[in-house]
This record gives structure tokens, sequence and C-alpha cells, in this order.
């Protein structure tokens, strides 16, 4: 694999550890910046919503552009929003910076996708990403419980100094080992990107990340009662435990990426199912200390399966904007973790346990099952039809839509 991956592993690294440091930080900013939790809870948001809106924004507009530069300018701007939250004097600062901090995120992994696959043979595309978002996935091993030790001891502005350090290292990093490449430049500008989006497989892709991952965040976002009020541990316990996560998902992460590169649908299916299974269990498994830190394991490792073949599909189906259609795939990530964080509170809310929503989880990784199937199927409809087509196009002429949409 070539010594470029490891560049964009290093930002992927400090943005996986910006994303996630902060549910460990919020006791340390709303204290000092007085005001409550949940208020300080918005800042978690502040930076979904800066990803969201970013994604598709970022990557449309830069699709012009060097790719090895659009890496550069997003790694400066997560640079900029990290330092500007490290020196906020007051909440609606710091809420600013988190957004501005979140927008990039989306679109470097996006054409950090592209960039990835391009390095490497078409039958290691998939590996190829998952070394990438392997920074991510280490994030939550090392990088998340770093950051929360500094932010604990020397305060948290500290961590986003630290972050903000990390990005000078991935930018120094992307200058030196990413090749010179010219951007993408559609045909149709960015009306053509935008119109590469349109097909409906791309949405049934889009929607199959949606479902897949909230299933995820509906159980992990409330993680820490299930392990204290099922399982029994004590809160200093949690953040050893969520370290165990973070090895799941590493290891989930390159089992993915190389069962995709032979078979991605499978593995695609293998790993909903196993999501599927491992959720369901969680009311069992939360009963005894051992059997809730495999759960913890397993559930990081079921859900990261999926996460190459995901970027993947989305890729191949709007193959005339990967860029766009890669950012857009992060977009959905962080829709999910958002909806799936919301669904798992209904949950709970409703008293059914401390482990019910993982049982919504598993709910909603059923769906994301059914619409990878009826993504399958509406692939194998497609593919039957260019004998039909042919008897149709003497009197039929296809608009610039239909003919991207193939």
């Amino acid at each position: 694999m070539p010594l470029a991956l490891l560049a964009l592993a290093v930002g992927a690294f400090g943005i996986g550890t910006t994303e996630f440091a902060m549910m460990g930080l919020l006791p340390d900013v709303a204290g000092d910046l007085h005001i409550s939790i949940p208020s300080a809870g918005h800042l978690v948001s502040a930076y979904a919503l800066g990803v969201v809106v970013g994604a598709p924004l970022l990557a449309a507009a830069t699709a012009r552009m060097p790719r090895r530069t659009v890496l550069i300018a997003l790694m400066g701007l997560f640079v900029a929003g990290n330092a500007l939250s490290a020196l906020a004097p007051d909440e609606n600062w710091l809420l600013a910076a988190r957004f501005l901090s979140g927008l990039p995120h989306g679109a470097f992994f996006g054409v950090g996708a592209v960039v990835a696959t391009g390095l490497v043979a078409p039958e290691r595309k998939a590996r190829s990403v998952s070394l990438m978002f392997l920074g991510l996935t280490v994030a939550n091993i090392a990088g998340v419980p770093a950051a929360t030790l500094v932010g604990q001891h020397l305060g948290w502005r500290a961590t986003f100094l630290g972050v903000s350090a990390i990005g000078l290292a991935a930018i120094a990093s992307l200058y030196l080992l990413i090749p010179r490449t010219p951007g993408h430049t559609p045909g149709g500008g960015l009306r053509g990107e935008l119109a590469a989006l349109r097909p409906l497989p791309v949405w049934l892709a889009l929607g199959t990340t949606v479902a897949g991952f909230a299933a995820l965040f509906s159980a992990y976002s409330y993680i820490t009662p299930m392990l204290t009020d099922a399982a029994g541990y004590a809160e200093g316990s949690v953040t050893l435990l969520l370290a165990l996560f973070g090895v799941g998902a590493t290891v989930g992460n390159l089992l993915g990426g190389r069962l995709a590169d032979h078979a991605m649908r499978r593995t695609l299916f293998g790993g909903l199912a196993s999501l599927v299974a491992v959720l369901a269990a969680f009311p069992v498994l939360m009963r005894t200390e051992w059997s809730a830190a495999l759960a913890v394991v397993l559930l990081g490792t079921a859900a990261f399966v999926t996460g190459s073949p995901l970027q993947l599909m989305v890729m191949e189906k709007a193959a005339a904007a990967p860029s766009l259609a890669s950012s857009a795939n992060q977009a959905a990530f962080n829709l999910a973790n958002a909806g799936g964080a919301w669904i798992g509170g209904l949950a709970l809310a409703a008293g059914f346990g401390a482990t019910a929503p993982a049982v919504a989880g598993a709910g909603l990784a059923v769906l994301g099952t059914g619409v990878a199937g009826l993504a399958y199927a509406v692939d194998r409809r497609r593919a039957k039809r260019p004998a039909g087509t042919a008897r149709v196009v003497t009197t039929h002429v296809p608009d610039r839509s239909e003919a991207l949409s193939h």
C-alpha cells in the first residue's frame, strides 16, 4: 500500500479525535463557560451540523481543483476551527468554532477516499479506503482518551490546541506524500456534479448508510448507562471500555476493507446481519461484566465492517462525481449519528430499560438490511435493462439526467 495513505490516516486521526473528544469534555467546558451540560451538548450538534452542511457544498465547490490542494485546504480549515475553539471566550463563539471545525470533515473523507482508491490497483480499492479510515478508528483507541486526559489535567482548551497540532502534522504529511494530480472536471460543472446524485441507486446507498449507522449510534450514544446500570461497571471503567470499542472498530474496518475487495455486496450484507445479531443480544450480554465488554468490542467490529463497502458503493453509483458522492456519504453518516441518538433516547425515555436503545438499534439495522436488499434488487433490474432499452432507443432520446443515471 502506498505511503501516501498514511497522510490521509493522520488527517482522519485528527478529525476523529476532535469529533468524539467533546463528549468527554462536556463537564469541563460547561463549568468553565458557566453553562449547563445540556447547553454544552449543543456543541456536539454544532459540529455534526457543520459536517452535514460542509460535506456536499465543499466537495462540489472544489471539484475542479487539484485534490492534493483541496485536502491541504480542508485541513487548514480544520486547524483554524480547532484553534478558534481553544480561544473561545463564550458559548456562542465556541458554537461557531465547532461548526467551522465540522465543515471540512465530510469533504476530507470524501475527497480522501477518491484519492486513496486512485493510488492502488482496482482489486485493492476497499482496503485503501479502510486504511484511511484506520486513523478514525485508532482515534477512538488512543486519540480520544488522550484528549480527555489532557482536557481534565491541562484544561479543555489545551485539547483543542493539541488537535490543531495534529492538523498541522497532517498538512505536512499531505504536502510531502500525496502526489500532484489534476482535479476532476465534470462536463456540466456544478450542475453535472449534482446531476450525478439523482439516480435511485445513489440514494439507496446513502439510505443504507443512514439506517445502518443509526443502528450503531442508537446503542453507542447510551453505552455508558448500559455499562453502569445494566452490567454493573463503575463509571471510572467506562473510558477503558470505550477504547475496547475502538479496538473492535479498527478490526472491523480492516476486515471489511479486505473482504469487500473480494465480495463487496456480501460483505455489506454480512456486516448488517452481524450488527442485527449483536444489538439484539445486548439485553443478554449486558448481564455480566465480561460479556458486556465482549458486546462493546463486537459492536464496533460489526458496525465498521460495513464502512468501506458503503463508501465504495456510493462512489460507484455516482461515478461522474465520486468526490461529491463520497462526501455526501459522510453527511449521511452524521445524520445517522444524530438520528440514531434521538431514536435510542426515545426508547430509553419510554422506560423499557437501559438496553432498550440497543434493541431499537437492532430494528434500525434490520431496516438498513432491507434498504440494502432493495438496492440490490434495483441493480439487478437495471443490469437486465439494456436489451429492452435497445428496442426503445429509436423512438426516445434520453435526456442528460437519464444518461447520468445509467
